[in-house]
């Protein structure tokens, strides 16, 4: 198989079978993040302790990029502190737009390395970003976020 064939693979075994899909019991954070030009629409939960996030779970729908994208970064970010998974947000977010081509930089984002040729089809890099945005927004603003969780209110 070709890496652009195991790219596909990679892209469609999280759109079809995500990991991180679902409703979370008490998060700590909740933000909704829309795509307008093509109907892309995520809830993204976090649970946060001591500054980690332990876990991150999203709801909605979207086309097979911004589905994959968002479960992918939940796979990175969990058990990574809140600026590293900020600092990862900024590398896909430079990986996808071109203006990150370092392949060291690029393999710190694993699996999510897979849509790096997304920076070649400028209608879905909204589409791959929407999740990594939704997240980057509500650690960088929490009070953006709705803030559910008694124990932090």
């Amino acid at each position: 198989m070709d890496l652009k064939g195991l790219y596909r693979e990679i892209v469609n075994e999280h759109n079809l079978r995500p990991s991180h899909k679902g409703q979370m019991e008490n998060p700590d954070l909740v933000l909704r993040g829309v795509n307008p030009s093509c109907g892309d629409d995520i809830t993204l939960q976090l649970k946060i302790e001591n500054g980690v996030i332990e876990d991150a779970l999203f709801n909605g729908s979207g086309c097979a990029i911004s589905q994959a994208s968002v479960d992918m970064m939940a796979d990175q970010v969990i058990g990574r502190s809140k600026e590293d998974a900020i600092k990862l947000a900024g590398t896909f977010m430079g990986m996808i737009k071109g203006d990150i081509k370092d392949e060291a930089q690029i393999e710190e984002l694993d699996e999510a390395a897979s849509l790096q040729d997304i920076a070649h089809m400028p209608a879905r890099v909204k589409c791959a970003v929407l999740g990594w945005k939704t997240m980057q927004e509500m650690l960088e603003h929490p009070e953006k976020a709705e803030n559910i969780s008694t124990e932090n209110a």
